[in-house]
Order: C-alpha cells, then structure tokens, then sequence
C-alpha cells in the first residue's frame, strides 16, 4: 500500500473571534476516518510573516527567516493541501494571501482543496478567486469543495455545522478528489520532476 497523503490543512484566518479554529477541528474530525491521510494543521495566527517582501535576489529579515524555516519545510513535505477560509468582503483574508505569496514552488504540481464559510455564499466567492491564484501557482485545485453557511443559518456559535451529515458528506467527497489527485501528482513527480 501507498505510503499515506501528506495533507497540510492551511488555517487562513487570523481575526480576533474567528470561527476558523472551530471550522478547522470540525473538519479534521471529519477526515481523521481516512487512515490513508496524515494530516498537518498550520494556523496563520502563529506564523509571523510581514508584509513587506524583500525584493528579488535578497534575503528575508531574520524575523521572516525564522517564520519561514519553520513553516516552509511542512509546505514542501507536503502531497497536497487544504485551505481553511473565510470569506471577507467576497473574497478571502490578507493574511492568507500574504502567506501564499511568500512561497511558491512548495505549491507546484500538487492539489488543492478548500473549506470554506461565511455569508450568504459559505465562502465559495474566496474559493473561487483563491483557485486563480493556484492556479497561478501552478497548483491544482479539486472541483468539489465544502461550504458552510452561516455562521446565522449553517454553523452553530461554536463554529461547528450545524448539519454535520451534509458537511461531513462533502469534506468526503473533497477528500476523495484531493486523494485522488494528491497520489497521482505525488508518483508523476517522483517519475518526472515538475518544471514549472
């Protein structure tokens, strides 16, 4: 048998009072069934990037190298991620797109899949403009996604859904397609080295 998925499961909100921690736990509760996945938690809210980037050629500051030697090691280990978002203003957080922004081959030629909430639209206005920007990356995002509305109709005060069979349905039916395709670009990979 296959040596198990590598998922880095990527919290993106760093807001005071954030459902996203809550969001999280629901999910990797959700996917814990899976024993061919290892999952890895990486919450924004503890990793200190600035927002100024060094320009190209030049080294980050020592504040940012240190934020990076400890976070970019688990993004390259990975086989495949998902992203844990809100969605603010119809579209996803700064914080999230700064950390993206501070790496780029860690994403090549591996899935993505997204969690998302908030609003009338759970969440799928982030995810949409967020599968740009991978795709960018040349990473590649799997159709299916989970949404939870709310946090007034879908998710309890506590963040969890408040329909836990339909959701956790489709963090199923997420989970197969990154598998999926996280196994598949993992072994073409290893046969040919992405070039991107």
């Amino acid at each position: 048998m296959d040596s198990p998925l590598r998922v880095a499961v990527i919290v993106g909100s760093v807001r005071e009072g954030r459902a996203g921690g809550a969001v999280t736990d629901w999910f990797v509760g959700a996917a814990r069934g899976a024993d061919d996945l290892e999952l890895d938690v990486i919450d924004l809210v503890d990793v200190e990037l600035p927002l100024a980037m060094p320009g190209w050629g030049r080294t980050p500051s020592p504040e940012a190298a240190a934020a990076l030697a400890e976070v970019t090691p688990r993004l390259a280990a990975a086989d495949a991620f998902v992203v844990v978002t809100p969605e603010y203003n119809h579209s996803f957080p700064a914080a999230l797109k700064n950390f993206i922004d501070w790496h780029r081959g860690e994403w090549h030629a591996k899935p993505v899949g997204f969690v998302s909430y908030g609003g009338l639209s759970g969440g799928l206005r982030a995810v949409e403009q967020l599968r740009l920007i991978f795709a960018e990356l040349h990473a590649m995002t799997v159709r299916d996604s989970v949404s939870l509305h709310g946090p007034w109709s879908g998710l309890t005060e506590d963040g969890t859904p408040r329909d836990p069979a339909v959701c956790e349905s489709a963090a199923k039916g997420m989970l197969g397609q990154l598998s999926w395709w996280g196994r598949a670009l993992r072994s073409a990979r290893a046969t040919r080295p992405y070039e991107g």
